[in-house]
């Protein structure tokens, strides 16, 4: 019998309140979503700027709704600042991880990039050249082995708008990182940033130590390049969904990650505005999604 897929299920609270865009969910307060997501039947949340960010605080409250720490966003400057100007500026992020249990953390490279700016279009974003790539990956590198120390492993996040975006970015970053450095896969920014994400999920695997779930609507990606969005314009018109509302292969994920004997979190991470795609409905339907992939493939392999 072929190995069961060992993962948990969580989601990102940017589907009820988005941290980039105050605008979206600003108003709807932390512990509607806990709630609701512990509802739906999610075992765990990344964090946002809701979170208490004192460990013992951010403890107590996620074992009040029986819920995981999952992760959390860093935002990481290795581009232009030296290893141990980095270390100082983790420090407090990492223990609150750390002191929760988490095993990775989500580490987005915000120096020069684009993503926040809404009048910035996207093909703006910053490049690195190929030797400037190589440094970059040492101080990765080292970055990852000082997360290490404390149990929490590197999770690189591509993102539109930043440095790694395309295909042969992720190429590049995981070809100059050492193993200390893990991939975070993200389904959505890989289709937005140009590639195909079974194609590119299938060629890292051996690295992807987290996954975000994240859908498309592959005409607002059409109309994003055409037009000249910026990546905040993007969401706001509605670019990324939920599994199951859009045109991504997550049968083809799941079925991937199962063979390759991924034991980690699967997150459902999707940007948009609540007004107009109410939080509860899509991550039910994200997680249900979900949910039924994964234990689809237990049934087949039980029969």
């Amino acid at each position: 019998m072929s190995e069961i897929l060992e993962v948990k299920i969580g989601i990102n609270p940017i589907s009820w309140s988005n941290d980039d865009l105050p605008s979206l969910g600003g108003e709807i307060p932390l512990s509607t979503a806990l709630s609701e997501g512990r509802e739906i039947g999610y075992q765990g949340f990344e964090l946002g700027n809701k979170f208490p960010k004192d460990p013992a605080a951010l403890r107590e409250l996620m074992a009040g709704y029986q819920l995981d720490v999952v992760s959390g966003w860093y935002s990481g400057r290795l581009a232009t600042q030296s290893v141990e100007e980095e270390i100082a500026a983790v420090e407090s992020h990492l223990n609150l991880l750390a002191e929760n249990g988490c095993k990775v953390m989500v580490y987005g490279e915000v120096a020069n990039a684009i993503q926040g700016e809404r009048k910035v279009p996207l093909y703006k974003r910053p490049h690195f050249d190929d030797d400037a790539f190589k440094r970059y990956g040492e101080r990765l590198t080292a970055f990852g082995k000082h997360l290490l120390t404390r149990g929490v492993r590197l999770g690189y996040h591509h993102h539109m708008g930043a440095y790694v975006e395309s295909p042969d970015d992720i190429d590049r970053v995981m070809a100059y990182t050492g193993e200390d450095v893990g991939l975070l896969f993200d389904s959505g920014h890989a289709y937005f940033g140009g590639g195909d994400p079974l194609t590119i999920l299938g060629k890292h695997i051996g690295r992807v130590c987290h996954v975000h779930c994240k859908d498309v609507r592959p005409a607002i990606i059409r109309h994003a390049r055409n037009r000249q969005w910026s990546f905040l314009d993007s969401v706001l018109n509605g670019v990324f969904t939920v599994p199951g509302d859009g045109a991504i292969d997550f049968a083809g994920i799941i079925e991937l990650l199962r063979k390759n004997h991924y034991k980690g979190w699967l997150i459902v991470e999707a940007e948009q505005d609540p007004a107009v795609a109410p939080s509860y409905a899509y991550a039910s339907l994200g997680y249900r999604t979900l949910r039924g992939l994964v234990d689809g493939i237990r049934t087949k392999e039980a029969a």
